[in-house]
């Protein structure tokens, strides 16, 4: 299955994402564009390995869509994009603004659906969906795991539920926080605030989380249909180190997790 990504995870990849991070705070647009293109390689290459066809006119759940950066690639693609947010702030900004403004819990627009609720308790019926994707959001919400049950719940048999996440010993774990996470998350968030004079967008204990790549790995194998994990953004030659016990919690950065329920 990650094979089929394998010919696009090279280092030339590697290194133009890693260098979209930097402007994340200041140019989300920018930040998230690339990260949106890279999103829908990602989960065309996934679905064409698991079914031998193209994801185009299949429905995909976006598990924390936030402002909406994704809608429009997966548009792009031929796609039916549905976004779910729980937090108004976040989907305040780019596509997903149509929701904030509307008392409907679902809001259509120009380049997908999106949906006001939370990704622990999914407003969708048992597999109704062909592919559910978070990224980037299980390190926010407390319970991680129950968001991975509510995604497999979702999903078609035969279906994808692709769940990203940094982990938390990784470089990036501690978001704007930079490396201070090593210090521990809660000692990390007072210093930035007291550095900043507010608190940290990603906030230790109500917005961030230690989530650890070991965890996300028996979760996804207890489930019984997960079917490939690797590194996210490391280019192919690196990705033995998802099979390290220890050393993968510091180096695997991102941890993608691939289910298909049967």
């Amino acid at each position: 299955m990650s094979a089929h990504f394998a010919r696009r995870a090279t280092l030339s990849r590697s290194v133009r994402l890693l260098a979209q991070f930097r402007f994340e705070q200041s140019e989300p647009a920018r930040f998230y564009g690339a990260l949106a293109a890279d999103t829908v390689a990602l989960t065309t290459d996934l679905w064409a390995a698991a079914t031998g066809e193209s994801p185009a006119g299949r429905t995909v759940v976006d598990v924390g869509g936030g402002p909406g950066y994704f809608a429009s690639a997966f548009d792009q693609a031929g796609m039916r994009y549905v976004g779910v947010e729980p937090d108004p702030r976040e989907a305040h900004a780019g596509a997903a603004r149509a929701a904030t403004s509307s008392l409907s819990p679902a809001v259509d627009s120009a380049s997908g659906t999106f949906v006001r609720a939370s990704g622990m308790a999914l407003p969708f019926a048992d597999g109704s969906v062909d592919i559910c994707l978070s990224s980037n959001v299980a390190e926010h919400v407390p319970h991680p795991w129950r968001l991975g049950n509510e995604m497999l719940r979702v999903t078609k048999p035969g279906g994808l539920a692709v769940l990203s996440y940094t982990v938390w010993l990784g470089p990036f774990g501690g978001h704007e926080m930079g490396l201070t996470h090593y210090l521990g998350g809660a000692r990390a968030a007072e210093r930035y605030t007291r550095k900043h004079g507010h608190r940290p967008k990603n906030d230790y204990g109500s917005s961030l989380f230690a989530v650890s790549a070991a965890d996300g790995l028996e979760w996804a194998a207890s489930t019984g249909a997960l079917i490939a994990a690797f590194p996210r953004y490391h280019p192919r030659w690196a990705w033995w180190t998802t099979a390290v016990p220890g050393l993968r919690e510091f180096l695997v950065s991102n941890l993608v997790l691939v289910l298909r329920p049967s």
